[in-house]
C-alpha cells in the first residue's frame, strides 16, 4: 500500500524552475499538436492529455516530461525555487480539463476547430507560466481558497501570507 501511495502523491513543495520546464514542454506538445490539427491528425491531443493526467495523479513520477523537467532540464537551468504543491496540482487539474475535453471533443464528437480552441487556450496558459512565471491555475487556486471553496488547511503555506513574505509577520511579543 505505501508504494501505491508514493506512486500516487504529488511532491509539496514543487520545485517552480522544474514547473516552468513542463510547462514549456505543454507549449511544444500544444502548439505541435495544433499543427497536426490542423492537418486532421489528433493523436498528440491523447499524448498531451496523457502527460496532464500523469502529472496530477502522481507529479513527475510516471510522467516523461516531468522526469525530464526534475533531472535534467531545472537542475543545469537555475537554483530551485520551492512553491507550495496544491496549486500547481490544481493547475494540472485545470490541464487535465482542457486537455480531456479537448481530446473527446476530437474523437468523440468530431468537433476539431472546438479541441484546438482548447489547445490554444492550453498553450496560452502555458506560456504564462513557462515564460512569465504567471501560473494561472495557481491563481484561480488561490481566488477559490479566499471565497472558502478550498479550506485553508489544504495549503497552509497558501493560507499564510507570512510564511511567504516574512517581512509582513506580526513582531514577536517581547
Amino acid at each position: 500500500m505505501s508504494k501505491v501511495r508514493s506512486v500516487f502523491s504529488f511532491p509539496n513543495p514543487v520545485n517552480e524552475v522544474a514547473a516552468r520546464v513542463v510547462a514549456g514542454g505543454v507549449v511544444v506538445l500544444a502548439v505541435a499538436a495544433m499543427v497536426l490539427g490542423a492537418q486532421g491528425q489528433g493523436w498528440l491531443l491523447a499524448v498531451l492529455a496523457a502527460g496532464f493526467w500523469a502529472r496530477v495523479l502522481t507529479g513527475p513520477t510516471l510522467s516523461p516530461l516531468g522526469q525530464f523537467a526534475v533531472r535534467v532540464a531545472a537542475p543545469r537551468l537555475a537554483p530551485a525555487k520551492f512553491v507550495p504543491g496544491p496549486p500547481k496540482r490544481f493547475a494540472q487539474g485545470m490541464g487535465v480539463a482542457f486537455s480531456s475535453t479537448a481530446l473527446v471533443l476530437w474523437f468523440a464528437f468530431g468537433l476539431h476547430p472546438a479541441a484546438l480552441v482548447l489547445t490554444g487556450m492550453l498553450a496560452c496558459a502555458a506560456v504564462l507560466e513557462s515564460a512569465f512565471g504567471y501560473c494561472l491555475g495557481c491563481r484561480v487556486f488561490g481566488q477559490l481558497m479566499k471565497v472558502g471553496l478550498i479550506p485553508a488547511d489544504v495549503c497552509e503555506a497558501c493560507a499564510d501570507i507570512s510564511l511567504r513574505h516574512p517581512e509582513r509577520r506580526e513582531p514577536a511579543p517581547v
